[in-house]
Formats: C-alpha cells, structure tokens, sequence
C-alpha cells in the first residue's frame, strides 16, 4: 500500500524539525575543542586567580611569613606593598623552594617566585625586578663548643679546613662571593634537600659543622629550631662583602611592561633599601 499524500507531508515536516533542533543545539552547545592538560590548568588557574600574577613563596621568617591570607615578613610585606601601589593583583601560594624554579623555567603561567638572587644561569630562562632588598653581610651558624672555626678571619680559611664540613642546601646560591669560593677550594661539605631548621639540628647533633646563613634569619632560625641558642655561636669573616640582593623573578609569560610598572614603583618608593626591623626580629 503505498502512503497517500498527507503521511508523506507529515514525515517530511518530522525530517525538518529533527535537524533544526540538532542544529540549535550544536550552536548553543559546541563541541569543546580538544586541548592539552597543560592548557586545561593553566586556563583553570588563571580563571580562578581572575587573571592575578601567582607568586610563589615558602616559609622562612623573616622573609617570608603567612598571615592570614596573604604573607608578611621583610620580603613578604614589601612584595604585597610594591604591587599594590602598581596596581597589579597578585595570589599567593605556598610551594617548595626547589619546585619553585622549576615552575619558572616551565614558562606555563604568569607566576613569579619572591626575593631569590639573581644568577646568570637564571637568567637563561627567568625575568627580574629591580632588587626589592639587600641582607646584611652572610654570617655561619656553628656550634658554640667547634673550636676549629672563629669570627675574625677570612672566608677560605675556613673553606680550606677539611677537618671542617660545610652543610649546602641543594639549589641554593650564597651569592657570589661565597660561590666562587666553594667552586674554587672545593671544601669538605655535605649537600642535603632538608629545610633550615633540619640544617640546624644536623650541626646540633655533629653530623656537619657549620652551614651559611642571613644575618636577619638566624634570630628566628634558632628560635624555631626549639634548640638552646647557647649552643650555637655566629661567625663573622673580615672579607664577607655586603650582603646578597634579592628580586622577585618571574616566568617569560609575565610581560615587560608589568615589570616595569613594578620596578617603578621600587626605584620611586626606595623599597630596596636595607629594613632596619630586621635587626629586631
């Protein structure tokens, strides 16, 4: 039997409205592209900081102090300030030293990492701010009975001593005073990826002898630590230079012209000169 005239009228008119309705809903609902996870976790986190530079940070008083939600500390409060007067949002976040650098050189994000040394090697692959503060003179931390090492001598008088062992912190610059040194004489030393506090109590317990320090964080290292300050004593060298700049650096993503405005703000307001609460804390 074939369909009489009004069947066929009524299947066609049932054709149309199907594809009409799978084209509305392809225009109002596309087809997500297809993106790497890479792009997916940048796009999510630039999305929920609202287009904030992310600047990573570790504990380490007196630089670097969580408050509330965001950090104070000699390094932490000039930072937050320098960005506010540029008028820049930024979001802080909490990551492993080490891992900070590397987040750098992955160049994923607009991200910074604060108050590190300028290097030649990191400058390969990071940007800089003018520096946002200088330390004092770099001092050693040892313990108050190791008679093998006293203030008031030069630095490779110690570095050639190898009844001595120098405790390095993996990753870590001493500026480059002290670099060229270790890379020269090539002390007695001990390289570990533990933080300040475990350094500490290494030299406590005689496993090393003496590990290099700012002079604004031995104060709070030694209170940390909950060890006797009595046991431990600082060394001063006659030929330490001025203490080591630190900057803010940043990823490649992070544009010239916002760290512009950022180093304007530092050279305009003096933020890089030396902090004299440090020598309270």
């Amino acid at each position: 039997m074939k369909p009489d005239k009004t069947t066929i009228l009524v299947f066609a008119a049932c054709l149309v409205a199907i594809t009409v309705a799978l084209y509305t809903r392809t225009a109002i609902y596309p087809a997500a592209p297809c993106r790497s996870d890479a792009v997916v976790r940048k796009t999510d986190r630039d999305a929920y900081n609202n287009g904030r530079i992310i600047i990573h940070y570790h504990e380490r008083p007196p630089y670097y102090v969580s408050q509330g939600k965001g950090v104070g500390g000699i390094i932490g409060d000039r930072i937050t300030f320098v960005f506010e007067q540029a008028g820049i949002p930024l979001a802080w976040q909490k990551t492993p030293a080490k891992r900070q650098l590397d987040i750098i050189k992955n160049n994923r994000g607009r991200e910074g990492a604060a108050g590190w040394f300028k290097t030649p090697k990191r400058e390969t692959f990071a940007k800089f701010t003018r520096p946002i503060y200088r330390d004092k003179p770099t001092i050693a931390l040892a313990r108050a009975d190791q008679e093998l090492i006293q203030s008031g001598k030069p630095l490779a008088d110690t570095l050639v001593n190898r009844r001595l062992r120098l405790l390095r912190k993996d990753g870590y610059a001493y500026g480059g005073f002290i670099d060229r040194l270790i890379d020269r004489l090539h002390p007695n030393q001990t390289v570990t990826f533990a933080d300040n506090v475990s350094m500490l109590k290494m030299i406590h317990t005689r496993r090393v002898d003496y590990l290099f320090i700012a002079q604004e964080e031995a104060e709070d290292l030694l209170a940390e630590a909950g060890l006797p300050a009595s046991d431990f004593k600082k060394i001063t060298f006659t030929d330490m230079p001025e203490g080591n700049r630190r900057y803010i650096l940043f990823s490649r993503q992070v544009e010239d012209s916002t760290i512009d405005r950022l180093n304007r703000v530092i050279q305009y307001y003096g933020v890089n000169e030396p902090d004299d609460r440090s020598t309270t804390r």
